[in-house]
This record gives structure tokens, sequence and C-alpha cells, in this order.
């Protein structure tokens, strides 16, 4: 995990994050965690800057969750609501950025890169992206209400309930459909879409972008009722801990609904 990093870089209007973490599909610790909280931070102060993009390392992943090890050291329902409320200080500062948000899909975009995704303002992906939040298959845990009201903005319910409740990957193409994929573009024309659809948001009234954001995100997130006993229960549940266990011993949950 010493290695893994998120990666602020600047070219002039432009500025580029990158998920870094290749090994690992650049699942999310928590170090990576605070330092995009602080890049966002950065980034509200750096007026030359006019639009940022959001990218994976290694062409495999955007980014694969959180990474499961971490889930070792809980101990009942409260740090689950300790952890939904870090991520959640985390993806709302990144929804927040005035600047308009590009994030750059290949291959895995599964829970937290998911949310990371969705707070983006517009994405773009290869044939090979894959997206969804599969935990009722893999962890056990919850999603907080700011990311569930997210999902269902940007995906509509039906799918948001197949992604949630049936544990269902949706393809490029399916995204696309729906509009949560503005385009998709092969591996060897990613590159030369990014940068041309930066440059073009760039050259916007930044404005008139600011204050469009924020009111889309007023709306997203107005009057969310509290989900606390939803994620006590979910985290404080004998199956969370037999999937993160099941995790670390490289086998199937076996879950017991309690």
């Amino acid at each position: 995990m010493s290695e893994a990093a998120v990666r602020l870089s600047i070219d002039g209007a432009i500025a580029s994050i990158v998920f870094d973490r290749p090994a690992a599909r650049n699942a999310m610790t928590w170090t990576m965690y605070e330092q995009l909280a602080a890049i966002c931070d950065r980034l509200r102060n750096e007026p030359t800057v006019r639009v940022a993009c959001l990218r994976g390392a290694g062409g495999e992943a955007f980014v694969a969750g959180t990474d499961i090890e971490q889930f070792k050291v809980f101990q009942g329902g409260q740090d689950g609501v300790a952890y939904e409320e870090r991520i959640d200080e985390g993806i709302g500062r990144l929804e927040a950025l005035p600047i308009p948000t590009l994030a750059v899909i290949e291959g895995w975009c599964v829970g937290g890169g998911l949310a990371i995704a969705t707070a983006c303002d517009i994405r773009i992906g290869t044939p090979t992206a894959r997206l969804g939040v599969p935990i009722a298959k893999t962890l056990g845990n919850c999603l907080s209400m700011a990311n569930i009201a997210r999902l269902v903005a940007a995906f509509g319910k039906p799918r948001v309930q197949r992604m949630l409740v049936g544990a269902e990957i949706l393809t490029a193409e399916e995204a696309r459909g729906c509009g949560y994929l503005a385009d998709v573009v092969e591996p060897d024309a990613l590159d030369s879409a990014a940068a041309d659809l930066c440059r073009r948001l760039a050259s916007f009234a930044p404005v008139t972008q600011a204050v469009t954001k924020e009111a889309l995100r007023r709306l997203v997130l107005r009057d969310l009722p509290d989900a606390q006993d939803l994620i006590v229960r979910a985290y404080g549940s004998e199956d969370f801990r037999e999937g993160v266990t099941a995790f670390s011993e490289k086998r199937g949950p076996a879950w017991r609904g309690r």
C-alpha cells in the first residue's frame, strides 16, 4: 500500500488526477481518499485550472472500490457510519468543485470507484468499462444515502436496484445507453478523445459551469433522509464480517442473513 497514491499534474488549464495503484486495480486506501480530498481543496484555489480529468493507472481499472483489507479493523456498526461519513466528505469535495470534471473509465469502475466517477460531471469509457456496486455478492455492506441518491440520479432507480440488490455489473454500452457514459471510445483513441473534451470544456463560461454544477448538486442531495440505522445494521452484521473474512481467505462468503 505504500506505493499507492492519487497524483495531480497541471498543464495549463487542465488538471490531471491519476489513481495510481495498478497492481490492485487502483483500489482506494484511506491515504488515497485523503489525497483525493487534498487535491480537490487545492484545485478550488487554482484560478487558472478550468477542468479536471480523472483516470486510473494501468488500463485495467478506473478504481476497483475501496481496499477490503482495511475493513478488518472494523469492530461494529459505528465503524461503518464513520467510514461512510468519511467517504461522503471526500466524494462531496469532488462533486462540489466549481470546474467541470471528466472521468475516463477503462476496465473496472466499481464500488467506491463508481461513486467517484458518478461525482464527476461527464464520463467517457472504453468498451471494456464495467460498472457496478456488487456488495450484495462480495462484502455485505451498504452505501450512504448520498451515494445512493447520486447513483439513482445518474442511472435511474431500476438500474441501481439491479446493481445493488442484484449485484449486476453493467457494460459500457448499457452505461452509454442510459446516458451515464457520454461516449464509448476505442482504447487507441481514448487519449485524444479525453484531451479534446477537456479542451472544449475549458473553453466555456466558467461561472455558468460553476453555478450549474452547484444547482444540480443541490437538487440531487436535497432533503436526504437519515440512514445511520441502515448503515449500523449492515456494517454491524455477521454477514459483513463474513464478507471481509471470505475476501481475505480468497473464498466465497457464506451469507446467514444476520
